[in-house]
């Protein structure tokens, strides 16, 4: 097997993984939200997105309170916008 497919095989199952915890620390949270280091650090100093220091050092997040975050300020869609707009008989 090559080395391509050992890592792809790696990368896969480090994604389950993280898929199933609960609690996410600083590094994995970036994995699985795709937002950068640097990005990530400015929204937990500002205090915009929610997170937990329970030794005033290491920060964690819990997944569905990201998940809502993430979720937040949700768009509708056309076809929702005009089912919502149509007239009742």
């Amino acid at each position: 097997m090559d080395n391509f497919l050992i890592l792809e095989r790696l990368d896969r199952l480090e994604r389950l993984l993280i898929a199933n915890k609960e609690v996410l620390t600083f590094e994995e949270k970036c994995d699985y939200t795709g937002i950068s280091r640097s990005y990530l650090y400015k929204l937990t100093a500002a205090g915009n997105i929610p997170h937990s220091k329970p030794n005033g050092k290491l920060i964690f997040f819990e997944k569905k309170k990201i998940v809502n975050w993430l979720l937040q300020n949700e768009r509708k869609s056309i076809q929702e916008i005009e089912t919502i707009a149509e007239p009742v008989r």
